[in-house]
């Protein structure tokens, strides 16, 4: 985190200095690097010209809902830079429904922030479902829910295992085809269950074949980062005329558009068990 935090920061400062020099008639900043947004609104008060905020994840939101940085004064001055970044932002453009309120709420004018959703080619047709590529996915599972993607902080991984436990002995496989931050400790978590199965990435050629292969492709998210983050992923997955299984809360601009339009199913998560006494998990996992 310390060499992650050193890059960013170096290249906020290089950045800088090569925008202040380039003539421009319009400054456009996005949320990676974190600070991006707030380098963009200073350059945009120096050189009078417009600000554009595109915002993908919502800082410093996502890092104290993740976990990834405690509160401090330093992350409630972070919070007081960013609400005057949002207020300088000529226009403020968010992925979803959910992240617009939450911006509203900071004290943004809300004819301000303006929702521009994220897109996906449609493939011209998936494979066969017994294609060798699907079948070597699926892995021998009679019914298959699959996430593909980032295995990260943002997901309700618990939740997902609780269920491929529940169904263990009902030929329904969890697969997980991806890599991220989370993965060991999902694992460990998942080790002894033979439902679950995790697999590498696929080269992009063979995206496809992934969507092919799940009967319902999983997009998750854990209570507390509705606004905060909205996995776009699931553009790709209504492009191949995939069902989706929304573990995400009712909150959430996932699982608005599911309920919407009904195209899957949303299961709002379970809180994650280790801040949960067992004899309530019990409950909450058949509710789910």
């Amino acid at each position: 985190m310390r060499g992650r935090l050193a890059n960013y920061l170096s290249y906020i400062g290089l950045a800088m200095l090569r925008a202040s020099t380039i003539r421009a008639d319009l400054i456009v900043a996005m949320t990676d690097p974190a600070f991006c947004g707030i380098a963009g609104a200073i350059l945009g008060r120096l050189r009078r010209l417009p600000f554009i905020y595109s915002i993908q994840d919502l800082y410093p939101d996502m890092a104290l809902a993740g976990g990834i940085v405690k509160p401090a004064r330093w992350v409630e001055r972070w919070e007081s830079l960013h609400r005057w970044t949002l207020r300088r932002a000529a226009r403020v453009r968010v992925l979803g429904e959910d992240v617009r309120e939450r911006i509203i709420a900071k004290g943004v004018k809300a004819e301000r922030v303006v929702i521009v959703r994220d897109g996906a080619r449609i493939p011209e047709s998936l494979p066969a479902a017994d294609h060798p590529v699907v079948q070597e996915i699926r892995s021998g599972f009679r019914f298959v829910v699959l996430h593909a993607g980032n295995i990260g902080f943002s997901g309700a991984w618990e939740t997902l295992l609780e269920a491929a436990r529940l169904l263990e002995n009902e030929g329904v496989g969890f697969l997980f085809v991806g890599d991220g931050a989370r993965r060991p400790q999902i694992e460990v978590a998942a080790m002894g269950c033979r439902a679950i199965r995790f697999l590498p990435f696929r080269p992009p050629e063979e995206v496809v074949y992934v969507l092919a292969a799940g009967d319902l492709q999983v997009v998750t998210l854990r209570r507390g980062l509705e606004g905060v983050v909205v996995p776009s992923k699931v553009y790709s997955i209504f492009a191949a005329g995939r069902p989706v299984l929304a573990v995400t809360p009712l909150g959430s601009d996932v699982a608005r558009i599911v309920n919407r339009h009904e195209c899957g199913l949303v299961a709002d998560p379970m809180i994650p068990w280790p801040s949960r006494p067992p004899s309530e998990g019990s409950a909450k996992t058949r509710r789910s």
